[in-house]
């Protein structure tokens, strides 16, 4: 057994927390997994139960209803997640993203009134970003947002947003400005229960990722009072966004070692007891050398992301540094999954066994939070400026 060195930002509070979060997953998702997937989502009172558990806003000061820890705290319930492939819902973009631009832009008023909630479970968060023609280039956002007295009347679609079904509180990337580019875009937060203008399309039908709701969202006429802007003034929201955007990358690699983990102990343990030739598979070199391979990447990655993990606590985590834990690391879940498959044989394309549903459910990780191409330009356009 290769062992894993405890990184320096881990402490008992956050292994306690970790295996509540274990405890929670255990309970509550996977006896529900194929009902959920069948369904194309989770039950909504799994937030409420997830609230009650402690396991939201866990990185929101006390005084907003949350746990009162830092980004350590999602760390670990990312991590225990993503290894359980416990579904259901998206904490991350709920607790770790969403929570997080109130926290860092809203008022006291707004923090006051909507982070209680989502500690709770009560309200469920989405961030409302892509849209049928603009995904990765968010400047290319065309939903409108136009002030009419004390309100905006905003127009517009978003596309493959997460959360989408349940979400009664959306963070909402519009245009209120005729500028071009970033410079007329803001983030205004949405309470859609009951209001008019707002729809939902169809639970859409991924490949992977199956009890996790992703919906399309549609806005006619929809008015939000101008007090819902996030910030104190309009035209922030692109530099907002890009302020935010490395943590929402960070976490995503985060969640990709924690998948490889589990992708690496499937095979091991499949390898170890399939007899091929009269002998274990394990037996064979071929195994072995792919297996070493696996962990290499695998130890590698966990090194990266652990001295990510740092720079964010230390608040010195670049952009570009952050898009290469992104890229790097969804393309190394990518060969480690795929070369566990294998090592599965037909096994491993049957959904019964977890490493087929982890080869549907990871594909996606190389595309949202920005492609892996995109990240490759931002960490580009570092290096041109820093030789400029």
């Amino acid at each position: 057994m290769i062992t894993n060195p405890t990184p320096a930002w881990m402490d008992s509070d956050l292994e306690m927390l970790a295996d509540t979060g274990n405890k929670f997953f255990d309970r509550e998702c996977l006896p529900n997994d194929a009902r959920w997937r069948e369904q194309r989502r989770a039950d909504r009172d799994l937030w409420t139960k997830a609230g009650a558990a402690g396991l939201l806003c866990a990185s929101i000061p006390e005084a907003y209803g949350g746990g009162g820890g830092d980004f350590r705290h999602e760390v670990v319930l990312t991590q225990s997640h993503a290894y359980k492939m416990a579904g259901g819902f998206s904490n991350s973009v709920h607790s770790a993203i969403v929570a997080h631009y109130i926290l860092r832009y809203a008022t006291e008023w707004q923090k006051k009134k909507w982070l209680p909630k989502m500690a709770s479970g009560e309200m469920v968060a989405a961030i409302a970003m892509t849209e049928p023609g603009a995904g990765t280039d968010l400047q290319a956002i065309r939903t409108s947002a136009k002030k009419d007295g004390d309100f905006y009347v905003i127009n517009g679609a978003k596309t493959f947003i997460t959360n989408g079904y349940h979400a009664n509180l959306i963070c909402i990337v519009a245009r209120t400005g005729a500028e071009q580019g970033g410079k007329g875009i803001s983030l205004i937060m949405a309470e859609v229960d009951g209001l008019e203008g707002f729809r939902r399309g169809k639970l859409l039908d991924k490949v992977g990722q199956h009890t996790i709701d992703t919906a399309e969202l549609f806005f006619d006429d929809m008015r939000v009072p101008v007090s819902n802007l996030l910030g104190t003034e309009e035209g922030r929201g692109f530099v907002q966004l890009m302020e935010q955007l490395p943590r929402e990358r960070l976490i995503i690699g985060i969640g990709g070692v924690a998948t490889m983990q589990r992708a690496i102990d499937e095979t091991l343990a499949y390898v170890q007891q399939r007899q091929v030739f009269g002998k274990p598979l394990m037996a064979m070199q071929n195994t072995r050398f792919k297996l070493a391979e696996c962990q290499t990447k695998l130890t590698i990655a966990r090194s990266f992301i652990n001295d990510c993990i740092q720079r964010s606590l230390d608040d010195t985590l670049d952009v570009a540094t952050a898009s290469m834990s992104k890229w790097w690391v969804s393309e190394m879940v990518g060969q480690v999954v795929d070369e566990c498959v294998q090592l599965h044989g037909g096994y491993g394309y049957m959904n019964d066994y977890p490493i087929a549903r982890l080869y549907a459910d990871t594909r996606v990780g190389r595309i949202y939070g920005g492609s892996n191409e995109v990240m490759k330009e931002l960490i580009a356009r570092q290096m041109d400026s820093a030789k400029r």
